[in-house]
């Protein structure tokens, strides 16, 4: 369980942090259903039909859930390198981190592989898949590593303040223009190699580095307790407006989007994107300190295994997806179906590789 950036050694209890990291790996698993149905991007199962809203609900997830993960992770890193030092924190990092990004290139790469190759009679081009996310953890957990080395100084954490609209405005401001400037060589949806190895959509690395940046500022400034309930509620209505609008009004909306380049369309759709990730970062973070900040059993079982889930769901995902992919439905019946199926089953599964002695160390228990 995790706690406040309280003195080594006090216990003040964030279970809201557990019930939003749950709440996301359950968003990640329905990201992953709706990826036959909605958005043009490649995926596992090809030649289904599409429905435009599943496209707009994969858009907007990507405008923040991943940035929020990398934001909750580097909140938990200056306490953890405080208590362990260095090299037990980057000991801890390849144990925690590294091992199931092993597993899962090992296992879990090959059996999504085997699975096109049993359906298309081909095998796709090789990636790491959703295990991208891994790599990024453990490179920023080294270059977090390094920055403290070189600093030589602990973390001085400060009284609990609330973030203002203007610091708010500010770094929305900042992700934004930094996004554009990045997607003028590197549009949306281009993957590279960094280094040759690490997997990385680059249109995206300046709202997830940034998002984790303010997460270290986050654990520093007591950001999770001081903010206000009304700063959190207004991000929350102006993410979810924006959020709203990708559906409702869509069609003309995407006249004035463009992935990338130096058009005008372009600077508008960072700024939009940048705005959901920002708003509504922050704004579900005081959501869920709010209402499900308390003990609750069964939901930390759930949180226990969905970093688990995380890694395994998605050949549970594509096998579903393969199963249903001839029936006479809609595409919004065979996403719902997938989704409905695929959540349960990817946390019985979990749960399952969890309780296997030898695997623990390799699925993320």
């Amino acid at each position: 369980m995790w706690t406040v950036n309280a003195p080594i050694g006090q216990s003040a209890r964030l279970d809201f942090l557990d019930r939003l990291k749950l709440g996301l790996v359950g968003l990640v698993v329905l990201h992953h259903a709706a990826q036959p149905y909605g958005p043009p991007d490649w995926w596992y199962v090809q030649g289904t039909e599409r429905w435009e809203p599943l496209e707009r609900f994969t858009v907007v997830n990507g405008a923040f859930f991943m940035s929020l993960f990398f934001a909750i992770s580097a909140y938990l890193l200056p306490r953890s390198y405080e208590r362990k030092g260095g090299r037990r924190f980057l000991a801890d990092r390849f144990r925690r981190v590294g091992a199931p990004f092993v597993f899962g290139v090992a296992v879990i790469v090959p059996v999504l592989m085997y699975l096109y190759h049993r359906t298309y009679g081909s095998y796709p081009e090789f990636s790491f898949a959703h295990l991208w996310f891994l790599q990024h953890l453990l490179v920023y957990a080294l270059l977090y590593a390094g920055w403290r080395a070189i600093r030589r100084r602990p973390v001085i954490l400060q009284e609990p303040r609330p973030l203002t609209g203007r610091t708010i405005a500010g770094f929305t401001a900042v992700i934004a223009l930094g996004t554009y400037v990045i997607r003028i060589k590197w549009p949306v949806d281009t993957w590279v190699g960094i280094l040759g190895f690490i997997q990385a959509e680059v249109s995206d690395l300046v709202q997830y580095a940034g998002l984790f940046v303010a997460g270290l500022f986050a654990y520093k400034y007591a950001w999770l307790t001081g903010t206000t309930r009304r700063t959190g509620y207004t991000c929350l209505a102006i993410g979810g407006a924006l959020a709203i609008a990708q559906y409702a009004a869509y069609p003309e909306l995407s006249r004035y989007y463009a992935p990338g380049g130096t058009s005008f369309r372009s600077l508008v759709w960072s700024t939009v994107e940048g705005a959901m990730c920002v708003t509504l970062c922050v704004g579900l973070v005081v959501l869920f300190r709010e209402y499900v900040n308390r003990p609750n059993a069964f939901l930390a079982r759930l949180g226990a295994a969905s970093f688990t889930v995380y890694i395994v769901h998605v050949p549970v995902v594509v096998v579903l997806q393969l199963l249903v992919r001839d029936l006479a439905a809609a595409p919004l019946v065979k996403f719902l179906l997938v989704g409905a199926i695929a959540l349960p089953v990817s946390f019985v599964l979990a749960a399952g590789l969890r309780r296997v002695p030898y695997l623990r160390a390799w699925v993320g228990a």
